[in-house]
């Protein structure tokens, strides 16, 4: 028994005729009565009465017809479920996200998930949040990791991921490393070793500089964050971290809550009129259960 048999004879006991049966399938009609004569002789049983002008199912057809439904209805399946595992095999992720997830979640995360999908390319952009909704805009990126605020664009589809604090990241010895919290604009003097333009990290000092009409002491710009760490930790400057950033390192980078607290909410986000590809949404299935 052969599923284009079975296909045939779910399509004749619907239309109740090989003719319009024929038409449907864009088969010629001897060719589906053909077939169908060959599965009555195969099981040995009559499927339909043919005495009457309307074809009609006997008994026996009306048994095979529920197993044929279920039967045909499973492959179906298996055929959609197959093309999206041939697709997982070609498909591409295009990732936008800042420099502090990158080096810290995502490392993991990508190991984890190369493992399952081995097939699967990759690829990131490290950038601030705001230029990260940028790459999303130009679709230069397919899902894009940022911090979830007002600028957040409402063509853009987003699913919270984590929070995390924004901390003082002082090196060891300094005299504000014995702070239990440091308001902003107690640091805008000091020298500042910050991401360039577009980093939430950065846009902060700025805001908190216009609000105490004070300007920032700026003394050095990268987008590096081992450059920045490395700064700090040799006493060259200070510098805001999310806490995660140092919390596995020594004791030669010190961080200082602020007051009051800052936390920042990271999402994902993409395009509502732009097609999620398979590969993108089984990446987010596993970022979503990761996290």
């Amino acid at each position: 028994m052969d599923f284009k048999k079975l296909q045939y004879f779910v399509e004749i006991a619907n239309s109740g005729s090989f003719t319009k049966a024929a038409e449907k399938l864009l088969v010629a009609q001897p060719a589906i009565s053909k077939s169908i004569h060959k599965l009555e002789e195969e099981l040995q049983l009559t499927l339909f009465d043919r005495s009457e002008k309307a074809v009609a199912l006997t008994p026996e057809g009306r048994a095979l017809l529920i197993h044929a439904r279920a039967i045909l209805s499973r492959v179906e399946e298996a055929r959609k479920e197959m093309e999206e595992l041939r697709g997982l095999e070609k498909g591409e992720i295009r990732i936008g996200l800042p420099s502090m997830f990158g080096s810290y979640y995502f490392p993991q995360i990508i190991k984890e998930f190369k493992k399952k999908y081995p097939a699967l390319t990759i690829s990131v952009v490290e950038a601030g949040t705001l230029e990260v909704q940028k790459l999303l805009d130009r679709k230069e990126v397919d899902i894009g990791i940022s911090v979830l605020g007002d600028h957040q664009q409402e063509h853009h589809e987003v699913i919270p991921l984590l929070r995390e604090e924004m901390v003082v990241c002082l090196p060891a010895g300094h005299p504000l490393a014995e702070r239990s919290s440091l308001r902003l604009q107690e640091i805008l003097s000091e020298p500042l070793v910050l991401f360039k333009e577009g980093y939430l990290q950065r846009e902060l000092i700025m805001e908190a500089s216009r609000y105490a009409a004070s300007p920032p002491n700026i003394t050095f710009s990268t987008n590096q964050l081992s450059l920045i760490k490395s700064l700090v930790s040799e006493g060259f400057g200070i510098t805001l971290f999310l806490r995660m950033v140092i919390k596995h390192d020594d004791q030669s980078l010190v961080p200082v809550s602020l007051d009051p607290p800052v936390y920042l909410h990271l999402g994902a986000s993409w395009n509502k009129d732009t097609y999620l590809s398979k590969a993108c949404q089984t990446f987010m299935n596993f970022l979503k259960q990761w996290l």
